[in-house]
């Protein structure tokens, strides 16, 4: 293994994300460029230090506030100069937990996220929340200790080939052959992780680079041949683009998280609000635009609102912005807006036209591409009469009319997880963050709370990685001291990474956890219930049944404050009880009934069509009008 060839880093275009096009931007060439547009801090002389100190001094100099790790022999150099660091290292209790809370961090801040773990064993716990990142295009840079150069390849102990491994779900990484490259490789890993489509880099340093003598200067000088993301779209494309939208009878703007991602979210409502097209926000989107405005139709999907679905089943056009049309999205993807000409707008090249013909690909960063959108269409309305949408918004709104999201109370007088999250939402408001684990609650949590403004809303979309949850509520709240954090977990999920209260508790971190507890791994039960005859096949958790184990007490057990709420009447004072404690974490055991289903629902594999309003509720839509 050793350090990457400008040939390897060429070839690693496609994992980079690199645009075909040089950029225009200065920040994005990548060769012969300044450090990275992190706060910065330029060292006065060149000073004389171990590979370790040159590590952190790179990680000051960078602006890194916060490095989530566990310590261990091959990264143990490392910590030693940390402990005088002005960065604060946060000592978690699993390098999972690092992860998603580096995750976290870069979600709730745009900043990017640092986590640290020793090698072997303690780099590959990292490997979930890395392929986490990269799902969701998170800035993150993981940095591993290796067993020593003369060592590797030979199954030392606690040797893995961690570069081989994350080859696939990282953005690039390195393996560090020498101390004096070390600031150039972390300045390196920031510039890519946090440049055109952010994602996780990982930096791999053996134990005797750490410890050998070098000179630290900064800053240093990139070397990233082949990297220049595209960050200016094409103007004929943006003026084809604008023509279809001025002219489409039935358009749909579908929105993904790179539109928050590019913190374009201001130029995407004056595009919606001049267009007057109606706009969809995909479960990472969420926050992108405003659940209450006028023109947002909801989430799209497999669990998404009916009018969501199917204006994008009969849009005539659809302008993709920062999305990538992922199955979840798109339902079976031959009958998915079989009518629709697709304008697609994506920083990363790899994605336009990777599951959906584009007929008008744009490259480009979402928010250049949509302030010239909105030029474009201003030009174009200026010359002639748009289209009248009139006809689409009428029927449009008799779906959201007919078909509204909503939910059943339980027959049997238990509590309504809908409703909990409901009113958590209500109470909490609109300006605290919402962290998601994955499956039923985590759907729940994107239909029955407004999303009003971006950065509220984190969740683990891609991969779909139970365990998210806590860590990534922790790095939020680390990175936003002043926010409101709750996290809304299942009890599934919770028991997958909820050590990391104990960090929480003795790190001053006072996250707000409500635990959606139905006993069960409730979106494999619903499943069962609907594809599987009821056949409850390895789904009943007996947090139920044998109250095990019994949340309060273990919140208490981690340092917490421990609250149960098991019917309707206790739910706003217990959350408001929750609301009240800001010096320590809280976790709330929702006691709620195991029957409660996600609705609507496109089921795997089929067509967007075929959307279920309810169970055996298919919505009646009349074909000539739509």
């Amino acid at each position: 293994m050793t350090r990457p060839t400008p040939e390897t880093l060429a070839h690693s275009a496609r994992r980079a994300r690199a645009g075909a096009e040089p950029a225009t931007d200065a920040a994005a060439t990548g060769r012969a460029a300044a450090v990275p547009a992190a706060p910065a801090v330029r060292q006065p002389e060149p000073v004389q230090l171990s590979g370790a100190g040159s590590l952190v001094r790179s990680l000051e100099a960078l602006g890194v506030d916060v490095v989530f790790g566990i310590p261990g022999g091959a990264i143990l150099p490392a910590y030693d100069p940390l402990y005088d660091s002005t960065v604060r290292h946060i000592l978690v209790r699993h390098e999972q937990g690092a992860g998603h809370a580096a995750t976290g961090y870069a979600q709730a801040t745009g900043r990017v996220g640092v986590c640290m773990a020793t090698s072997g064993p303690g780099a590959t716990n990292l490997v979930t929340p890395i392929a986490d990142a990269y799902m969701d295009s998170v800035p993150m840079v993981a940095i591993t200790g290796q067993v020593a150069r003369p060592s590797i390849g030979t199954d030392a102990f606690q040797e893995a080939d961690i570069q081989g491994i994350t080859l696939p779900i990282t953005k690039h990484n390195f393996l560090v052959q020498t101390a004096e490259e070390i600031p150039r490789v972390l300045a390196e890993a920031f510039h890519l992780a946090s440049t055109g489509r952010p994602g996780p880099v990982l930096v791999d340093i053996p134990k005797d680079v750490l410890q050998a003598q070098t000179t630290f200067s900064w800053p240093p000088t990139l070397d990233l041949p082949g990297y220049r993301p595209t960050l200016h779209p094409h103007g004929k494309q943006i003026r084809e683009a604008a023509r279809l939208m001025t002219s489409a009878r039935r358009p749909v703007l579908y929105v993904g998280g790179g539109v928050l991602k590019a913190g374009a979210t201001e130029g995407l409502r004056r595009l919606a609000e001049l267009t007057g097209i109606p706009v969809v926000t995909t479960l990472m989107a969420l926050g992108a635009f405003p659940d209450s405005h006028r023109q947002h139709l909801g989430m799209p999907g497999m669990h998404g609102t009916v009018a969501a679905v199917y204006g994008l089943q009969k849009a005539d056009l659809i302008v993709a912005l920062g999305a990538r049309f992922d199955d979840r999205v798109t339902g079976k993807l031959d009958s998915f807006a079989p009518d629709a000409t697709v304008v697609h707008a994506d920083i990363d090249p790899a994605e336009i036209g990777k599951n959906r013909h584009a007929d008008v690909p744009i490259v480009g960063d979402a928010k250049h591409v949509i302030e010239e959108l909105i030029a474009a269409v201003t030009t174009d309305r200026a010359a002639g009469r748009p289209a009248d949408l009139g006809d689409w918004w009428t029927q449009l709104d008799d779906l959201r009319e007919r078909y509204p999201l909503g939910y059943e109370e339980p027959a049997d007088g238990t509590l309504s997880p809908q409703y909990v999250i409901e009113r958590l939402g209500k109470i909490a408001g609109p300006d605290a963050v919402y962290v998601a684990g994955v499956g039923q609650h985590q759907m729940w949590a994107s239909q029955f709370i407004s999303y009003e403004k971006p950065g509220t809303w984190l969740n683990s979309g891609g991969l779909g990685t139970m365990g998210y949850a806590v860590p990534a509520a922790m790095g939020a709240k680390v990175g936003r001291p002043d926010t409101v954090v709750w996290a809304i977990d299942g009890d599934g999920c919770f028991q997958m990474t909820n050590q990391e209260l104990a960090t929480c508790a003795l790190e001053g971190i006072p996250v707000k956890i409500a635990v959606i507890n139905n006993g069960n791994l409730g979106m494999v039960r619903q499943w069962q219930t609907l594809f599987y005859n009821e056949r409850y096949s390895n789904t009943e958790l007996g947090t139920h049944k044998h109250r095990i184990p019994d949340f309060v007490k273990l919140g208490e057990a981690l340092g917490c404050v421990g609250l149960r709420c098991e019917n309707a009447a206790d739910v706003d004072k217990t959350i408001e009880a929750a609301m009240a404690i800001n010096d320590a974490p809280v976790v709330i055991d929702f006691v709620v009934g195991k029957d409660a289903m996600v609705w609507p629902m496109v089921a795997a594999g089929t067509s967007n069509d075929e959307i279920m309003f309810a169970r055996g509720v298919r919505p009646a839509f009349d074909e000539d009008d739509i």
